[in-house]
């Protein structure tokens, strides 16, 4: 008769040895999935702001209500505002939020530097009263929109 002497069954040694290769496999991905994540966020805020400057633009050549429109750039949103001069307390004010972690580091116009600025059009051109850039971060990524004189827009 054979006497079967091995036991069915995993060791501790067996359970470690699987725990530490996870551990290792977990600490490799995860920082990574968090990198596509920040660089998602980034291009949601790059895309928000890029469309609030061109709704703006848009709303300025379609002479809605007989104004023209602009942007106020602000470290955590952008503010669409009807008129040449920004007011925080006008109802017509729409604001549009920038996801964290993104963030507006930097906003330079016309030789104007800072956290924040306004830009606006011009009724019948559609141009800028205003040139320049404007700067979205992350830590670790960041893209730059550039304001032209025609009013166009475009991302780095």
């Amino acid at each position: 008769m054979i006497i079967n002497h091995f036991k069915r069954g995993i060791t501790a040694l067996e359970l470690l040895v699987v725990l530490a290769v996870l551990g290792i496999i977990f600490a490799i991905v995860i920082p990574q999935f968090s990198k596509i994540r920040e660089n998602q966020v980034l291009k949601s805020a790059t895309n928000d702001v890029l469309s609030s400057l061109n709704k703006a633009r848009v709303q300025t050549l379609a002479s809605m209500d007989s104004s023209s429109y602009g942007v106020h750039f602000q470290s955590d949103k952008v503010i669409i505002f009807k008129g040449i001069v920004f007011s925080v307390d006008d109802l017509n004010n729409e604001t549009i939020n920038i996801i964290a972690p993104a963030t507006i580091s930097n906003v330079t116009l016309s030789g104007i530097s800072g956290n924040s600025g306004d830009v606006y059009f011009n009724r019948l051109s559609g141009s800028s009263n205003q040139t320049g850039t404007v700067t979205i971060s992350t830590s670790s990524f960041s893209k730059i929109i550039t304001i032209f004189t025609t009013g166009a827009v475009s991302e780095n």
